[in-house]
């Protein structure tokens, strides 16, 4: 049995359960188990809500459901919480050319860990990397689990503008930019998947407690895979997790 999680409002239409005040991936199962469970429930007078790296953003209609009532009832789903009830978690496989053009840093970065290109795109691309949460933009999934060996600080200087589908290291994070955007991370390689699309339905690729996997992948196949994403004609690759993983 884990400590209970802290209930805090937030405004008057909202409520922010804390689970931890860590980074971990236990404390993102059970941020992800309830998310799974309330959403389930389909409780009347709950508007949204949002898993972060250690908490759940709970948006609510008050009149509808009231701030105590919502936390008794959510309260009960966190003690009934049980793991072999919870749905799998999916792999989303990004294909991703890495260095030159697409990633302009990828040679910075390997430097910096004294090996080599071909090194930096094996260990990167070697494990599936946890979703901790959506952020920054829209879809910019923040992921965690990514090797020591390439870590790399950001740059000095923020770029004004990145590609969207650029895949970057920050520190001990990895990420994607779902859209042009500023940022300050070190480019390795890009994507021709889109993470976010307005138009569509879902309009983000992922999703927090899920993980993703970069295939390598070259130029010409870079090439062949935007076209289909253009064209609406894409699909990526998903797998459940191994559950000994």
């Amino acid at each position: 049995m884990y400590e209970k999680a802290k209930f805090l409002p937030a405004g008057d239409k909202s409520l922010i359960i804390e689970f931890g005040d860590s980074i971990s991936p236990e404390i993102n199962k059970k941020i992800r188990n309830l998310y799974l469970a309330i959403e389930k429930a389909n409780l009347d007078g709950i508007i949204e809500m949002v898993p972060t790296y250690r908490s759940l953003l709970v948006s609510y209609n008050p009149l509808k459901i009231k701030f105590n009532d919502l936390c008794s009832k959510l309260r009960e789903y966190e003690d009934n919480l049980d793991d072999s009830g919870s749905e799998p978690a999916k792999v989303v496989e990004i294909p991703t050319i890495y260095g030159g053009e697409y990633g302009p840093d990828i040679e910075f970065v390997a430097q910096h860990n004294n090996i080599s290109v071909d090194e930096v795109i094996e260990i990167h691309s070697s494990r599936n990397y946890l979703i901790y949460m959506l952020g920054f933009t829209p879809g910019f999934p923040y992921l965690g689990g990514m090797s020591e060996k390439i870590e790399t600080p950001r740059l000095k200087t923020p770029r004004t503008k990145i590609p969207a589908g650029s895949v970057g290291i920050a520190g001990k994070q990895t990420g994607i930019y779902p859209i042009d955007s500023p940022g300050g991370w070190q480019l390795i390689g890009r994507t021709p998947v889109k993470l976010y699309d307005p138009f569509a339905e879902p309009p983000v690729l992922l999703n927090a407690g899920d993980y993703v996997r970069f295939v390598p992948i070259g130029e010409e196949e870079y090439k062949s895979i935007l076209n289909q994403v253009q064209e609406n004609k894409y699909k990526v690759n998903i797998t459940l997790l191994d559950s000994k993983e």
